[in-house]
């Protein structure tokens, strides 16, 4: 078993997929990007620093010590960072933002014992339909977009608003279950498939 340090139900689901048993634990952290900080340095930081807030956190509720997995989600148009929206406001004009317009997903995930501490990133290019205020007004309405970075969800509603992508689609949900599988291998923790296939 190991711990998952984010309350996010598309990571849950994720993991349970590829056959991870684990349990949910608290990482509150500060996520404010440093000044200039560049979007693959700033996700590989954040995933980071969750998994070592994540192992205090064991400590703290006197849980067995097990690895901690921790991952971190940011939409990047042009250079800019683009979080959860704060409002249904700027959930709309980050939509709109993205209309029409290619962006990158990069998510990192890391992976700590308590001594090493692993990562990798996940990058995704991300091509969006055009469309106009009262789509994006429609959508926002749906509450979808709140709770996400980017203010989509290419797993529900907004996969509509998608025309293509290339990387990884669960990247995209918010924990690559590639580079995923792979830090879990490298500690010994070998989910489904398995990383080597015997053939005759």
């Amino acid at each position: 078993m190991i711990y998952l340090a984010s309350q996010s139900p598309r990571r849950k689901e994720l993991l349970q997929q590829i056959g991870v048993a684990f349990q949910q634990i608290h990482s509150e952290i500060d996520e404010t990007p440093w000044p200039d900080e560049a979007p693959e340095a700033y996700v590989t930081r954040m995933a980071e620093e969750k998994a070592r807030a994540g192992w205090h956190q064991l400590a703290l509720d006197r849980l067995p010590p097990k690895p901690v997995l921790a991952a971190d989600t940011s939409v990047i148009l042009g250079m800019k960072i683009l979080g959860k929206p704060k409002n249904e406001q700027q959930a709309c004009d980050m939509l709109l933002s993205l209309s029409g317009n290619s962006h990158e997903v990069f998510t990192a995930v890391a992976v700590t014992d308590g001594i090493d501490l692993s990562v990798k990133v996940s990058r995704t290019i991300v091509q969006m339909i055009a469309f106009d205020r009262k789509v994006a007004e429609a959508y926002v309405a749906t509450g979808e977009p709140m709770d996400k970075a980017g203010s989509y969800g290419i797993q529900g509603k907004g996969a509509i608003l998608v025309e293509n992508m290339t990387g990884s689609y669960t990247g995209v949900v918010g924990l690559p279950v590639k580079e995923t599988a792979d830090l879990l291998q490298n500690l010994g923790i070998n989910p489904w498939p398995p990383s080597q296939c015997e053939t005759d």
